[in-house]
């Protein structure tokens, strides 16, 4: 039986990407360290890049200089490191990040059972679906919502709502699979049951603490 907070089955499930579906914390690391150290800023651990990873590039790169700088960057600064970043990790999206163990079985699952699936994430689109492609995950979403989709971003309830309206289904028939207090937000503002994995990047928040209607340990639970 799918995985249930409320004693029902669900007719879809919406999934982040980054820190869900897959580790992309090293290609992201490496493009935030060549851009930064490309300007003459010292690199940065992997442990603050996976703190700062999910709410999108330039939040990141902004919580990367503030923390060398000790006051906020300003824009030129930050135009400068993103327009490195950007094509740097477009050519590297996919070299080290990996898809979490048990995720395509539970896809594949899921899909067996005729679920509906869908990509909510606040990647943009050309980086998500080019991930999609490199690791093979594409063929499992009926819809990918991407940073650049809808007009606000998660946490806001635009992606999960433009995500069901893609699968033909309301709001309240589906789940939301995410690892922070973004997707927390983004589902609970749209008004649909979510569970928080385990490991992710949750900004330094324990998973029992995001908010969620659960934590689950593994990708199984979900069947």
């Amino acid at each position: 039986m799918p995985y249930s907070t409320s004693g029902r089955d669900y007719a879809g499930y919406l999934f982040d990407l980054d820190g869900t579906l897959v580790d992309t914390a090293p290609d992201l690391h490496q493009a935030l360290n060549h851009a930064l150290t490309s300007h003459g800023h010292k690199p940065v651990s992997i442990e603050h890049t996976r703190h700062w990873i999910g709410h999108g590039a330039s939040a990141m790169i902004a919580q990367a200089l503030e923390a060398q700088l000790k006051v906020s960057p300003s824009e030129q600064q930050l135009d400068a490191i993103r327009d490195t970043f950007l094509p740097y990790y477009e050519a590297h999206v996919a070299d080290h990040s990996q898809v979490y163990p048990d995720v395509v079985e539970t896809l594949q699952r899921l899909q067996r059972r005729g679920a509906r699936l869908a990509v909510v994430t606040n990647k943009i689109t050309r980086f998500s679906l080019q991930l999609l492609d490199a690791l093979a995950l594409t063929a499992f979403f009926d819809s990918v919502v991407c940073g650049d989709t809808t007009q606000q971003p998660k946490p806001a309830a635009d992606p999960a709502l433009y995500a069901c309206s893609a699968l033909g289904l309301e709001i309240d028939k589906v789940l939301f699979v995410g690892d922070s207090t973004t997707d927390v937000g983004c589902a609970r503002a749209a008004g649909c049951d979510v569970v928080c994995v385990r490991d992710g990047y949750n900004h330094g928040v324990e998973p029992a603490k995001l908010g969620a209607d659960a934590v689950i340990e593994s990708f199984k639970d979900l069947v």
